[in-house]
């Protein structure tokens, strides 16, 4: 069962405040209590003094038969005061009529401060608190005298039942005024939550670029509405990207498809001889290879992007990785009558695939627009505090300054009169990117009068 966040803040906060109300509640009553049971101490005190004086007087036996007419004085105008006094011999002095002192009244240790007071009932079902102390006589030699008063509580009784009758009443609906003031709280302050939900369902895959109102949100909600706002951000990015590449597939699908159908259909028109059979199927392989490096590209591309890419990390020497492939691309560049140089040493732990991969896209791609006569150098730089860094420089034509931001995009190309231009997918230089950051690095280009310097920085030796 899903309980909602308002209903839970609503109890929550109920239980708290029902919680404080009960605890003060309670000490309310308690204080109360005491203050009454300060009184009738303070009145039963009194009543002990004037008791004490009396005993302390005694001189002879014959002294203890004033005593009853001395306390019964004292009573006059004192409604509901009991007492009983037990001389030394343990007879009874005095005693109020109608008012029965329990034996645990006399049982219990006396003290001559009388601070413990004992509450009963009497016979007749009237309350009592009293207490009893021990008084010294006048007669020398005599054991003390023990002294019991007692005041009727059945006031205090009557008024404390009608006081909690009403404090838990108005507990009660405290409790439940302050659940529902608890609720229009919450209610309330959840009503910016409510609003960035509201924000959030009109959010479509055709309306990303919207984004919550920061400035509106209380300060608990403005990181959620930030991390939401970077969500739909890292979203549109996706979405942006995820269309330009069905675009621009299908843009590079339809040509080697289109030429695929069309020679089928030609020679399907008429009968051919065998020859004319086999230069077709000659090129259609031509074109099938085409797409199969195409979707290989796509799929390293992305795996990449998904983060599925976790290449090796062996010791490579970088001198000779680039010597190599300097080698392998030089009749290439010697038919295209282009000079190929290396220099350079470097280090670095790495995948050997991959960044020969990347080496060897960027040297393609640098004799291809290299001019007749032209030069390429692949230079490997080592530093301590840059790194490991490979520079592939071809002269040529400038770049255009405005193209150098996307040289690294799928099928992009700053010629597009050069698209598919030696059966070149277009993904080659998005694949050396992807390369370079799995391995932590960044790749950047610089296009100059008569030269472009691709730079590789593969980070740390």
């Amino acid at each position: 069962m899903h309980i909602s966040l308002s209903l839970r803040l609503t109890l929550l906060f109920a239980t708290a405040s029902t919680t404080v109300i009960l605890v003060l509640g309670y000490l309310i009553g308690a204080a109360v209590e005491e203050h009454f049971v300060e009184q009738d101490m303070e009145i039963l005190g009194r009543k002990l003094d004037l008791t004490r004086k009396a005993l302390g007087k005694v001189g002879s036996v014959q002294d203890l038969d004033a005593i009853p007419q001395v306390i019964d004085d004292a009573l006059v105008g004192h409604g509901g005061l009991a007492i009983v006094v037990i001389a030394p011999d343990e007879t009874v002095l005095f005693a109020t009529s109608d008012v029965d002192f329990p034996h645990a009244l006399f049982a219990r240790p006396m003290s001559a401060d009388a601070t413990r007071p004992l509450v009963w009932k009497s016979a007749r079902g009237i309350p009592f608190r009293g207490v009893t102390v021990e008084m010294v006589t006048g007669l020398p030699g005599a054991k003390p005298a023990r002294v019991a008063v007692a005041t009727d509580i059945s006031h205090h009784e009557h008024f404390m039942m009608a006081f909690r009758r009403t404090l838990w009443s108005f507990v009660f609906f405290a409790s439940l005024l302050t659940g529902f003031l608890g609720w229009l709280a919450v209610r309330s302050g959840l009503s910016p939550l409510r609003v960035m939900r509201q924000r959030a369902e009109g959010i479509t895959a055709q309306g990303l670029d919207a984004r919550l109102t920061v400035e509106s949100v209380p300060v608990e909600l403005a990181e959620l509405a930030l991390s939401l706002n970077r969500m739909l951000a890292r979203l549109e990015d996706s979405f942006r990207r995820l269309s330009d590449f069905s675009s621009d597939l299908a843009h590079e699908f339809r040509t080697p498809v289109s030429n695929l159908l069309t020679q089928s259909q030609v020679m399907l028109s008429r009968p051919r001889s065998i020859e004319e059979y086999r230069d077709v199927l000659v090129s259609n392989v031509e074109e099938y290879e085409r797409l199969s490096r195409m979707i290989a590209d796509m799929l390293f591309i992305a795996k990449a992007d998904d983060g599925r890419i976790v290449p090796a990390r062996e010791p490579l020497d970088l001198a000779r990785l680039v010597s190599g492939l300097v080698e392998a691309h030089r009749p290439v560049a010697e038919e295209k009558q282009v000079a190929v140089e290396c220099s350079g040493i470097g280090w670095m732990n790495g995948d050997s695939l991959m960044i020969r991969r990347a080496v060897s896209n960027l040297l393609s791609n640098a004799i291809r627009h290299a001019p007749a006569g032209g030069r390429v150098e692949v230079a490997v730089r080592s530093s301590q505090a840059s790194g490991v860094s490979i520079e592939v420089s071809n002269t040529g034509e400038m770049i255009p300054t405005e193209h150098l931001p996307r040289l690294f995009d799928r099928f992009f190309r700053a010629d597009p009169s050069r698209s598919g231009e030696g059966g070149q997918s277009g993904l080659g230089l998005a694949i050396v990117k992807s390369i370079v950051e799995a391995h932590g690095g960044e790749v950047s280009v610089l296009s100059r009068s008569g030269s472009t310097t691709f730079c590789l920085r593969l980070g740390p030796r």
